[in-house]
């Protein structure tokens, strides 16, 4: 009886959940719970990493078991960042943790950390001809499919009697301003000066926007990187059309504890150098002096190879770890879904459709034609520049499992943003 009991618990211990026994993961999730009911979780990086790990692990399990989200919708990465947000309006999970998630995801940083992480890793463990290579070829195809969904939008809106102008500055332009923060938060000051209206009035307006692209986006991800897969449209990675790699295919490097800590150090100093020049120069955001800093030093060769090492490792145990716990804090804590529901019509919906299915389906043409693989192109230069920023980055590249490709969805991302901001400000002048 007693080695029937034994055996039992050690088929569930061997039942793993991101590497963590079912037993022991339980054990987990039930001192998880009391801490939330006796109000004893902490508002701190241990509350917010614990509770973030647990359950987006969890969730990220689900998803990638059930047979549509598995198969269409991206698997677990949009399953955890849907069912966040849907536990997050519902109550489930207590204000206190959505709280404590904000915190880390927003006042803590977590999220700088984690796209700097991951963007220096990308950009040290490519080949860096490939890199420039592809660079060359990436942003035009990035700006030039931008101009078309610009059009393309606000024609449709024309057509179906939401106007032009009201198109294009409510669902294009906030659509591909690169997000919140960096995104339609200045833009809603650009609006509010122009219209002589307030701020706050005219970021409602645009909040729903970039929620449901964003939306879209992470799902339309997962849906062509599962229909085009192996075939000749995919790169699997790798962005550029050619015999070589764009990623360096050199032998992983065994993982040092110290040259991991080296690694940290070396991404850090590149977000402070970002935020020195953005600093400097307010129009261009610190993530896009970041990566023009990273491709500079790897394009000049002047890095060497330990510390560009060392920097892949520490990229490599940030975002294996904590991928998941990041997805969940987004749908927690940013993905409101009562905006979003109130502000669904019809025109609403269909307009943001266009505006993802457009630059997407533009990025991929574009991209062919410019010797990039459709599949990279339509998902680094099209869905990332229909989605929230950082954050959306993250998402969308974890639902096609291309997280890889960081570098240049944040590249069009920012670099874009910033120019859609520009020209925001000029046509709002004598357009609206």
């Amino acid at each position: 009886m007693e080695n029937s009991f034994k055996s039992i618990l050690s088929k569930l211990e061997g039942f793993k959940i991101s590497d963590i026994g079912l037993i022991t993961y339980i054990l987990m999730g039930a001192i998880l719970l009391i801490a939330i009911h006796m109000k004893l979780l902490p508002n701190t990086l241990i509350g917010a990493i614990i509770s973030l790990f647990l359950m987006g692990n969890l969730l990220y399990f689900i998803g990638a078991k059930l047979p549509i989200f598995r198969s269409y919708l991206g698997g677990g990465s949009v399953f955890t960042i849907l069912g966040a947000a849907i536990l997050a309006m519902t109550g489930i999970v207590p204000a206190g943790v959505v709280h404590t998630a904000s915190n880390f995801i927003n006042n803590m940083d977590f999220l700088s950390l984690f796209i700097v992480s991951l963007i220096a890793s990308a950009i040290f463990k490519m080949d860096r001809n490939m890199l420039l290579k592809s660079c060359v070829r990436f942003l035009p195809v990035a700006f030039l499919s931008m101009v078309v969904t610009f059009f393309v939008v606000g024609i449709v809106g024309a057509l179906i009697g939401n106007g032009f102008s009201k198109s294009i500055f409510y669902i294009a332009i906030p659509a591909m301003s690169g997000g919140v923060g960096a995104g339609i938060v200045p833009l809603s000051g650009i609006y509010s000066s122009a219209l002589g209206t307030v701020a706050s009035k005219e970021l409602s307006h645009l909040f729903p926007t970039v929620i449901l692209a964003n939306l879209i986006a992470i799902i339309l991800a997962g849906i062509i990187s599962n229909v085009f897969k192996n075939s000749k449209y995919d790169g699997h990675g790798q962005l550029l059309r050619t015999d070589e790699p764009t990623v360096a295919t050199k032998e992983e490097v065994q993982p040092k504890y110290t040259q991991i800590g080296v690694g940290m150090a070396v991404a850090m100093t590149f977000f402070l150098l970002g935020t020195i020049l953005h600093q400097i120069i307010p129009g261009i955001s610190a993530f896009a002096f970041i990566i023009l800093a990273i491709v500079l030093v790897k394009a000049l060769g002047v890095v060497p190879s330990f510390y560009e090492d060392a920097t892949v490792m520490f990229g490599q145990v940030v975002t294996k770890n904590m991928t998941r716990a990041l997805l969940m804090g987004v749908g927690l804590s940013l993905l409101d879904m009562n905006t979003l529901i109130k502000a669904l019509t019809w025109r609403f919906i269909l307009l943001v459709l266009i505006s993802v299915l457009t630059i997407t389906i533009t990025a991929a043409c574009l991209g062919k034609l410019f010797g990039l693989y459709p599949l990279e192109s339509a998902i680094t230069a099209g869905l990332v520049n229909n989605s929230m920023g950082g954050t959306g980055n993250v998402s969308v590249l974890a639902a096609s499992n291309r997280m890889e490709l960081i570098a240049f969805a944040q590249m069009g991302n920012r670099i874009g943003g910033a120019i859609v901001l520009v020209v925001a400000g000029i046509l709002i002048s004598f357009m609206h």
